[in-house]
Order: C-alpha cells, then sequence, then structure tokens
C-alpha cells in the first residue's frame, strides 16, 4: 500500500492503529509511524505471528529507524464519550503529535477518525496489509501492555501483568472478590453491572 502511494506522491505516509478497544480496565492506546521506505525493520507483516520476545526486537527497530507517537484515552474519556470515539480520539492525538506531519494516513479498520483532516483511507485488517499499521499495532500494544504491568503493581489481583484489562477469567473473578479500582471503565457492561449489583446487595 504504501509502494502504490508513494508512486502517487505522497511521502510521508503514517500508518495508525489502537489497541485496548475490549479490556475492562486501563486506557485505549494508538501509534501512528512514518517508515522510512528505505529501511523498513525485517517482520512486520506478521505482528501478530511474532512470539513476545521478537516482537519486542521489532520495537527496538521500529523506534530506532521510523518516526514515532503514541498517544492514549483516558478512562474517564473512555466513559464519558464512548470506547470507539475514545479510540478514534488516541489516534487523532498519535496523529497530532508527528512533526512535521504526514501527508496521507492508513488507518487500521472501516472508519476514519472525524478529527483527521488529512488525505486518509481506512484499512479493513491493516496490520496484515500495510507495514506502517503493522509497525504502529506493535508499539501500540507494547506501549498498553507496560501501563498494564505498572497498573497491576498498583492493584494486584486482577492479573493485569498477564491480561492487559482483558475479561480473564482471573481478571472477572478479581472484580467480584476485590471490587473496582479507579481504572475500571465503569460504562463496560461487567463493570456497571458490579457497581449496580454492589448498590442493591441484600443483608
Amino acid at each position: 500500500m504504501e509502494t502504490a502511494l508513494h508512486a502517487q506522491g505522497y511521502l510521508r505516509i503514517a500508518g495508525v492503529d489502537e489497541v485496548g478497544r475490549g479490556p475492562l480496565a486501563g486506557p485505549v492506546t494508538a501509534a501512528a509511524v512514518i517508515l522510512n521506505p528505505v529501511d523498513i525493520p525485517a517482520g512486520l507483516n506478521d505482528s501478530k505471528k511474532l512470539t513476545p520476545k521478537k516482537r519486542e526486537a521489532v520495537e527496538q527497530d521500529i523506534l530506532d529507524r521510523a518516526e514515532v507517537c503514541i498517544a492514549h484515552a483516558t478512562v474517564e474519556e473512555i466513559d464519558s464519550l464512548n470506547i470507539l470515539r475514545a479510540s478514534h480520539l488516541a489516534m487523532e492525538r498519535a496523529v497530532e503529535g508527528l512533526n512535521p506531519p504526514p501527508d496521507y494516513l492508513l488507518i487500521d479498520g472501516n472508519l476514519i477518525p472525524r478529527g483527521l483532516t488529512l488525505p486518509s483511507e481506512a484499512v479493513v485488517k491493516g496490520d496484515g496489509r500495510s507495514v506502517s499499521i503493522a509497525a504502529a499495532s506493535i508499539v501500540a500494544k507494547l506501549c498498553r501492555d507496560r501501563v498494564m504491568v505498572d497498573l497491576a503493581q498498583q492493584h494486584p489481583g486482577y492479573g493485569w501483568e498477564k491480561n492487559a484489562g482483558y475479561p480473564s477469567k482471573q481478571h472477572r473473578e478479581a472484580l467480584q472478590n476485590l471490587g473496582v479500582t479507579p481504572h475500571h471503565r465503569r460504562s463496560f457492561k461487567p463493570v456497571h453491572n458490579m457497581l449496580y449489583q454492589g448498590q442493591t446487595t441484600k443483608p
């Protein structure tokens, strides 16, 4: 995809992806990455198949050789806006952080965030079709995973260092036993139900 756009005269093509729509806790994280067309890290096409160790090595390559901006939308923003709009907000922030700005955006998914006014296209399953989106998916995932490891140290028991806030069995059981933390998304049904339940429990 990048090669075709370069042929049309676009020089600064940013791949944009987000991670963290499904978890019950933590921010949603997006990355925007502009790769150097003559210095593309190896292994990007297969981001889903990479082992954690290999993914970290590729991430380091991306950070060393590409322009990268990572941004978040907070739990409060997720709850006040909704998860789709918050994930788009994180994408908009990531793109705004690239300086000078890109001249074309490849955005993973089927929607273009409304705050992005640059020429752009939405690419379904983009991390398998665009090296820039694959790069963005790797750096966004690893950044968010680290945020959740940090939060896990403040709130042990939920398994965030392993489940990254997704609703694993351990996480759901911890919600029942330990309750809701400030990092939980109150607009998400399992968390909302817990809070509501807590108000109406019978002795």
